[in-house]
């Protein structure tokens, strides 16, 4: 083994399930418990004084509640207590200001997700090149779809080794999220060249030596027209719901067909996402990218009754292109998996990328002539090219001249200040 040393890392892997639905009746089940273990939980905090807030206190109320509860018991214990520990982590991301403060999960609005802490309960085995099998309590005996080689077996020990799983349902059903320990060898700094990358939506990813990276539609044709027809579908029979009237099970499922859709385009997104950040990572040992806040990006543009918006319907198409990009998540893939090949990510102020001329310097008000063309206006320069490949070598500049901004995010968006605790909490 090589003498750079080892660290230990931590990541997750996600498989597909294969349930029958009996098996698949008791995940949901499960979820649906351990929702309302939360909903309990967030109802004792709010009527508990502060000083009697305590995680003793909570583990004595949900085991009070699994014997009140006659349901909640097809929930595993274990399973309880990693919804306490979730709820109480949520409550210190609020206080550190990095998230809003916990709420009551609602039955159609919420991802349905069952915790199995322990990995030892899995028992996992490979039953050959493209299933696996697990033991999930409370469920039984269940397979999964076998991607990625995983430490089980002989091949596990006390450093390499799953911690633990999650279940996950989407519109396109369930999934079991591992939670992987490894210990790695520290990797070498990456000697690849330096490179800076300017998002867009006609040209997904521009890099400063001339690469780009695009994508098609994430839907076929027939696809888009389903989803059309879903949508107008779900408009007609919504509009003739009275009001405070139950959603029919007729619109429910259409609803689901709907988000069935959305979650497949999804899908094809990140696996775009995945497989060129990949190559990006292999190649470049620095990549910089702009700070953008896409939160304020996406905001909407209706304003109020008293001063009306301009321009609604085009700014409404924007954000949803802007999200469908999913700018976000690309650079949290470029993070680690730079980190983990010796590379590291920078982020530069954004303003003027996109104006500047790289060949000069100047930035003068029109350059910018199309989408694709920009112009230098300044008469001693007249430098013409792609306007794309024009701000990600700007992008470059202000790395290379001591502008990244320190520490660089995993995340394409402002971190919320500090803020006061909420009254609830005090």
């Amino acid at each position: 083994m090589s003498e750079r040393g080892l660290e230990t890392r931590q990541f997750g892997h996600r498989a597909r399930l294969a349930l029958s639905p009996a098996l698949a009746l008791k995940a949901d089940d499960q979820a649906h418990a351990a929702r309302t273990m939360w909903n309990c939980l967030h109802a004792w905090w709010q009527m508990m004084p502060k000083e009697k807030r305590t995680l003793a206190n909570a583990d004595a109320a949900i085991r009070q509640a699994r014997q009140d509860i006659d349901f909640l018991a097809v929930l595993p214990a274990q399973a309880a207590q990693a919804v306490l520990k979730t709820y109480f982590q949520a409550w210190k991301n609020c206080w550190d200001g990095r998230a809003d403060a916990p709420n009551f999960k609602a039955r159609f609005r919420t991802a349905l997700t069952v915790d199995v802490p322990q990995g030892r309960d899995l028992n996992i085995v490979r039953v050959h090149r493209r299933w696996g099998m697990a033991n999930l309590p409370k469920i039984g005996r269940v397979r999964f779809r076998w991607t990625k080689d995983l430490p089980v077996g002989k091949h596990a020990d006390k450093d390499n080794r799953i911690t633990g799983a999650r279940l996950v349902k989407d519109p396109l059903g369930w999934h079991i999220a591992f939670r992987v320990q490894s210990l790695e060898p520290v990797p070498e700094p990456h000697q690849g060249p330096e490179t800076g990358i300017d998002v867009g939506i006609t040209v997904p990813l521009a890099l400063s030596d001339g690469e780009t990276y695009g994508h098609g539609a994430w839907l076929t044709a027939r696809e888009q027209a389903r989803l059309l027809g879903l949508e107008q579908r779900a408009a007609r029979r919504k509009k003739h719901r009275k009001p405070g009237e139950r959603t029919s099970r007729r619109l429910h499922h259409t609803y689901d067909q709907i988000a069935e859709l959305r979650a497949k385009a999804k899908r094809r997104a990140s696996d775009w996402q995945h497989k060129t950040t990949t190559k990006i990572a292999d190649t470049y040992g620095t990549v910089v990218v702009e700070a953008l806040t896409i939160t304020n990006m996406v905001k909407s543009a209706k304003g109020t009754v008293d001063q009306p918006g301009k321009n609604v319907a085009q700014k409404s198409g924007l954000n949803r292109s802007v999200s469908g990009e999913a700018w976000g998540r690309t650079v949290t893939m470029l993070t680690y998996k730079l980190a983990r090949r010796g590379g590291t990510l920078a982020k530069v102020p954004a303003p003027n990328t996109s104006r500047r001329c790289s060949a000069c310097g100047f930035t003068t008000p029109g350059s910018r002539e199309t989408q694709a063309l920009f112009v230098c206006k300044n008469p001693d320069c007249g430098w013409t090219g792609n306007a794309d490949h024009n701000a990600a070598r700007n992008i470059l500049h202000l790395y290379r001249t001591g502008h990244a901004l320190i520490p660089a995010a995993g995340r394409a968006v402002a971190r919320r200040a500090r803020r006061v605790k909420p009254a609830t909490a005090r």
